[in-house]
């Protein structure tokens, strides 16, 4: 009898350390790679619309594709945004995003929703909290996804209502802009 409920609890130990071992596996983990990251942004204004670009520092995603759990971070600098023209993005930095006391923008994820498949195309979903100007936003984006190897590339789009989250409306008496900047990003990267 002692010895059955030794091979019993042997292997309830067996079956538990694989399970566990199964979990761990499923994790991936998604790098990007700032250097083929674009982030663009478009501001309309009553006279044109401005285009501009900012810089990603690092984008570092990892999830649980059975539960969907996500965690991680993007990064991008908050003055590295580039305009075209030296005193609106100085008005921009100074002014609207305040870079010196507000350094970085990020994304931390929080879930994924959809299948990540390991080749191929899908869409996904990626909620989590989007900070701006030191205040924490919730955000949705919808992500088309394409998988080939271990190399990813991703594109998204939406809308930051800048004025509304706290930021300075940097309208003036004669030059009105849009309260809202649309965000558009396309990335490429790694999965482990």
């Amino acid at each position: 009898m002692y010895r059955v409920s030794r091979v019993v609890t042997a292997a309830i130990l067996l079956a538990q350390s694989l399970w566990a071992a199964n979990l761990t596996a499923q994790q991936r983990t998604l790098e990007l790679d700032p250097a083929k990251t674009q982030i663009q942004w478009t501001l309309g204004d009553v006279l044109h619309t401005v285009h501009g670009v900012f810089q990603m520092r690092s984008g570092v995603i990892s999830f649980d594709p059975t539960t969907g759990v996500a965690s991680g971070a993007i990064i991008v600098d908050s003055g590295s945004g580039d305009s075209g023209t030296k005193a609106r993005d100085k008005k921009m930095d100074h002014d609207v995003l305040q870079t010196e006391q507000y350094p970085e923008i990020a994304f931390y994820p929080k879930r994924v929703i959809g299948n990540v498949p390991s080749q191929g195309a899908s869409q996904i979903q990626v909620e989590g909290i989007f900070r701006l100007h030191g205040s924490d936003h919730d955000l949705k984006m919808v992500i088309p996804v394409q998988i080939s190897g271990r190399q990813v590339s991703a594109n998204t789009q939406f809308v930051v209502p800048y004025v509304a989250w706290g930021l300075k409306d940097p309208s003036t008496l004669f030059l009105r802009v849009a309260k809202e900047v649309q965000i558009s990003i396309n990335t490429n990267g790694n999965l482990k």
